[in-house]
């Protein structure tokens, strides 16, 4: 019944919830479940986490796969692990080695080729009022794109333009990121467009743990995308492999019937709507270098080992406490095909805030089938696009 234009369809929607996880009964399911995960089971008396029947849904086009096996044979990690050479269009290293190798997983992991999208984000109060920030971005994912190689890339993984639609005091501001593939050359190249100024400018501070856009200081910039960015502050440990209840299929929160007030509640996500399965998932943890800064010391990221979206992390403090929670909700776009997350949560446990990313059920759905150019991300273009 899907069609071009819809939001997707849930293929599991007669599936029975197996279980649900709640505080009273976590303690039985703890084996499968992260610090991060027991954590908001506590704190919260109504948070539950429904479980359902398994599926391996996630899924790329043939040629992703082909080019994932080839680069199994070619790639390699840059000194320190701050790029990657000798790959193209596919995950670069499918038999991760180390931690450094299953995060660029994750930064390379297939999204299709471009896609545009209108998002909301939302930061809700303790008492659930929030104020709606819109935004508008287009992704053309160089890396993935048909006849590239790795020679021609110009050191671009991909390429993203994010204009802000709402609320109007900041509407127009546009930000344009240039990922590049080997930060030993070249570190991400950014600038951003200021409607109030009318200039564009270099936009450096988007970077690591500077505060997220217009996200009340409840998510740092590389927190987008679950992690995103220059991965040279920490040491990366590979700790293997783990079954985990992890978000997964998360149709129900993709419903374009939906309003946003029946999914956002005050202190968390309507969890009534959220789906979680057991899936096997890589376990990095992240633990900051000698001489580096970070609010976060240390992370432990959970990987779903199909698509390399990162599911969830765990973030401490200073003091090697438990701060934030994220997770992913993701959805098989089955029509392109390409597995990604629909809307990402960040908790702040000590805040008992929570900030979401990614909602789209009042906008239209993203297209995948955008026609765009690398001529239409140069920096000459931002104050045009920011007018529009």
């Amino acid at each position: 019944g899907y069609g071009p234009g819809m939001h997707h369809l849930d293929p599991f929607a007669s599936d029975p919830v197996l279980f649900t996880i709640t505080g009273a009964n976590s303690a039985k399911y703890k084996d499968r479940l992260s610090p991060g995960q027991l954590a908001l089971l506590a704190a919260h008396p109504d948070y539950r986490m429904p479980v359902y029947p398994t599926h391996r849904s996630a899924a790329t086009p043939r040629s992703v796969y082909d080019a994932t096996r080839a680069n199994a044979v070619t790639a390699h990690l840059e000194p320190n692990g701050q790029g990657v050479r000798d790959a193209i269009g596919g995950v670069p290293f499918p038999i991760p080695q180390n931690g450094e190798e299953a995060i660029w997983n994750h930064l390379l992991r297939y999204r299709g080729r471009s896609v545009e999208r209108t998002i909301l984000q939302a930061a809700p109060a303790q008492d659930g009022s929030y104020t709606p920030v819109k935004f508008n971005e287009v992704v053309l994912f160089n890396y993935y794109l048909p006849g590239m190689t790795a020679d021609s890339l110009n050191n671009v993984a991909f390429y993203f333009r994010q204009r802000i639609e709402e609320p109007r005091r900041l509407a127009g501001s546009v930000l344009l990121v240039h990922e590049t593939l080997d930060l030993t050359k070249d570190p991400r190249r950014a600038w951003i467009y200021s409607v109030g100024r009318r200039t564009v400018r270099s936009a450096s501070r988007f970077a690591y743990d500077n505060p997220g856009t217009a996200a009340d200081g409840l998510r740092t910039s590389d927190q987008f995308d679950m992690f995103n960015g220059a991965i040279d502050r920490y040491n990366w440990v590979l700790e293997g492999k783990r079954e985990m209840y992890v978000p997964y299929n998360s149709y129900r929160l993709d419903n374009g019937n939906l309003k946003y007030s029946e999914i956002l509640m005050p202190l968390h996500l309507n969890q009534d709507l959220a789906r979680y399965e057991l899936h096997r998932v890589w376990v990095v943890e992240a633990d900051l270098k000698p001489g580096m800064s970070h609010i976060y010391p240390k992370r432990v990221f959970y990987i779903d080992e199909d698509s390399w979206q990162i599911l969830g992390v765990d973030h401490y403090d200073a003091k090697g406490q438990l701060w934030r929670v994220s997770e992913a909700h993701p959805i098989e776009y089955y029509e392109v095909p390409a597995f990604s997350s629909t809307v990402e949560v960040h908790y702040d446990l000590q805040a008992d805030r929570y900030i979401a990313v990614g909602l789209s059920n009042e906008e239209e759905p993203c297209r995948f089938d955008v026609k765009t150019s690398r001529e239409e991300f140069l920096p000459s273009s931002l104050a045009a696009d920011g007018a529009r």
